[in-house]
Formats: structure tokens, C-alpha cells, sequence
């Protein structure tokens, strides 16, 4: 799960189903104990990755994401006003925004970014976002679960809403683009560097 919260995609609806199914498998054997698995602590462990990918995603775009924001960011069509919306929206709406996100497909893969430019507080980015986190853990491995051996119906049951999320994503990229570059007069309106 600290792979993916780092900014690196790899489905937690793939990974947390079948720790569910290993923990539904009284054969199944936790390799470190050499006990069963456990289903709070694949919850903990798994929420416990998220959080420190969560905080690599958060230290990258505090450290260094406003500075490339700041130089690059008119190649990626952000301009520097939109850098100071996104840091008043995340004091407004940043503890929501950290939990909601970890439901999220997609989404929870790249919220820390945004959140660690725009400086949200740490000790609120950890708590909600960790709180979003449990709650995705904790569904996720409980449908692997109760599906048992069948628990890669999960990524089928999902795979709808991935699609409909990266075509909302895309979509709403590429209306971004038209809207800065289609529209007459939006070359007048970005300031020289």
C-alpha cells in the first residue's frame, strides 16, 4: 500500500482482496509468524503502508512541488494564481479532502502532491488521510473475506468505476486544455517568464 499511496500506481483492489482471501483460508500461513492471517492486522499493516506512501507523496510536493510548480507549472497550464486556489482550498477543505480521497480510485494515488504543495497541515494530513486509509482497508479486506476464493470479483465489481473515474479525469483534462489553449485570447493572458 506504500507503493501506491507514493505516487505509483498498483491497485489496492487487487492486493487487499486476496490478503482478505488469505485471511478467509485457514491453510493460508502469514509468512512472518508462520500463524494465520489476521484480519486486523492485515487492516493496520495495510493502513500503515498508505500512510507512509501517503507521506512520501506529501514530502515531495512540500519540498519540491511548489518550486516546480512555480517554474514549470505554465508548461503543465497551472498558472500561479491556481497554485494559491488549490492552497486556499486545501486550509477550506483539506481534512475532507485527505479522507474522501483514500476511497477514491485513482485519486488516492496522487492527493498527497496537492496536499504537501499547498502545505496542509501535516498532523491533519496524517490523521484523515490515515482514517480514509483504515476505512479502504478495511472494506477491501473484508469483501476478500467474506468472497473467499472468490475474491478477484472484487477488481471485476470495481473495474467499472475505474473506468468511469479515468474518464471523468481525462475528460475533465481535456477540457482544461481547451479552456486554456482553445479559447481566444489565452495566449494575452499568460504573464511573460
Amino acid at each position: 500500500m506504500a507503493i501506491e499511496s507514493a505516487m505509483i500506481p498498483l491497485p489496492s483492489e487487487l492486493i487487499l482482496p486476496y490478503a482478505g482471501f488469505l485471511v478467509s483460508d485457514s491453510r493460508a500461513v502469514e509468512p512472518l509468524t508462520r500463524g494465520p492471517w489476521e484480519f486486523w492486522i492485515v487492516v493496520i499493516a495495510a493502513t500503515i503502508g498508505n500512510t507512509i506512501g501517503s507521506l512520501v507523496g506529501y514530502a515531495i510536493g512540500a519540498w519540491g512541488g511548489r518550486p516546480f510548480l512555480e517554474r514549470w507549472g505554465r508548461y503543465l497550464l497551472i498558472r500561479p494564481h491556481e497554485i494559491e486556489l488549490a492552497d486556499r482550498f486545501f486550509q477550506k477543505y483539506g481534512p475532507a479532502t485527505a479522507f474522501f480521497s483514500r476511497l477514491l480510485p485513482i485519486v488516492r494515488t496522487f492527493i498527497s502532491f496537492p496536499a504537501g504543495v499547498a502545505r496542509m497541515p501535516l498532523g491533519a494530513f496524517i490523521a484523515f488521510s490515515t482514517a480514509g486509509a483504515f476505512l479502504w482497508s478495511v472494506l477491501l479486506v473484508f469483501a476478500g473475506r467474506q468472497l473467499g476464493e472468490n475474491w478477484v470479483e472484487i477488481r471485476r465489481a470495481l473495474q467499472p468505476f475505474d473506468l468511469a473515474i479515468a474518464v471523468l479525469v481525462v475528460g475533465g483534462v481535456a477540457l482544461f486544455i481547451w479552456w486554456r489553449i482553445g479559447r481566444p485570447g489565452w495566449r494575452r493572458q499568460v504573464p511573460p517568464a
